[in-house]
């Protein structure tokens, strides 16, 4: 009953499910070992900006470059700052006990003793970098030698949160932050790193340290949780469609055993039945037409009515003679 799973067709059937579900599970469990991962680092990169921000800064140049274990860690630096170069970052958003707010951050350029420049993140305020009204609150940055501490942070990229690398900015604004895109604005070199200052000058408010990019918790976290579904997903679907197969093989090779023909084998029984009746059809409309030609026969001696008049009265004339012959 079982001889249909050796044809060549249950031959591929079976060679691409012992294929498929093995690469579904294998897959699965791969996205699965990614989310498990991010969420660990996440978990990992939470203890150490615990850590970093109870632990005393250290120099700036023994934490770089910066990396997920320096990310965060409280750094050092000395020198003055260029208050020539004094720059706004527009569109950045504040989360604090008040919800999420829109404003800017203000970043200055600390020029340390080794000739680089360092940009700290001196706070954040509210309101539009574009406006008089809100910059105008800006204050005005120390003078003289200063040490600055603050979260070392990387620098920013096009996915970050809040970037602008579009370019389109008045002057005396900033999109990213990073050396890339102040090499061309300040005559000197920059650190490929930033600070954000703990303590800011009032009313600037304090920008919490970012997370390290892939540490955390973000979309690319869940599309691995989604991805492990739809493998799964994958290999049960190729499951259950083998077991489908596989019952409606067997039933129909046990109706076969037991002589039941399928519905739709039995329409040669009705394709001859009305073969038969086309045939008897043909036959009636031949029987009329031989008899009709028969007809035709028989009235070629009298074509018409006329005709056979004539012969009756031929007749009756011979008939009335023999009598008169007699008498």
């Amino acid at each position: 009953m079982y001889r249909f799973l050796l044809t060549p067709r249950w031959w591929g059937i079976n060679v691409f499910a012992v294929l498929a579900i093995p690469l579904c599970i294998f897959m699965g469990s791969w996205q699965l070992s990614r989310f498990e991962d991010r969420v660990q680092t996440h978990q990992q990169q939470e203890d150490r900006s615990a850590r970093a921000k109870a632990a005393a800064a250290r120099p700036l140049e023994s934490l770089l470059p910066v990396d997920t274990v320096t990310s965060g860690r409280q750094a050092s630096a000395r020198g003055r700052y260029d208050t020539a170069h004094q720059l706004l970052v527009p569109a950045r958003t504040l989360k604090d006990k008040h919800g999420e707010r829109q404003g800017f951050y203000v970043l200055d350029l600390l020029r340390t003793d080794g000739g680089k420049a360092l940009p700290v993140v001196r706070g954040w305020l509210p309101g539009d970098a574009g406006a008089k009204a809100d910059t105008a609150k800006v204050p005005a940055p120390p003078k003289g030698e200063v040490t600055v501490t603050g979260a070392l942070q990387a620098s920013e990229n096009q996915g970050t949160d809040g970037v602008q690398a579009g370019g389109g900015l008045p002057r005396g604004q900033l999109g990213m932050i990073s050396a890339a895109s102040l090499v061309n604005i300040v005559p000197y070199g920059v650190y490929d790193a930033w600070i954000t200052q703990t303590d800011p000058q009032a009313p600037l408010h304090a920008v919490p340290p970012a997370a390290v990019e892939g540490s955390g918790l973000d979309l690319k976290a869940f599309q691995n949780l989604g991805y492990t579904g739809e493998w799964f997903v994958f290999a049960g679907f190729v499951v259950f469609m083998w077991f489908r197969l596989f019952r409606r093989d067997t039933e129909a090779a046990r109706d076969a055993a037991l002589g039941i023909v399928p519905e739709g084998d039995g329409g040669g029984d009705h394709d001859g039945g009305d073969g038969g009746g086309d045939g008897a059809g043909v036959s009636v409309v031949a029987s009329v037409s031989g008899a009709a030609s028969e007809a035709d026969d028989q009235g070629d001696g009298p074509a018409d009515g006329r005709g056979g008049g004539s012969g009756a009265g031929r007749g009756a004339e011979h008939g009335e003679a023999a009598r008169a012959g007699q008498a």
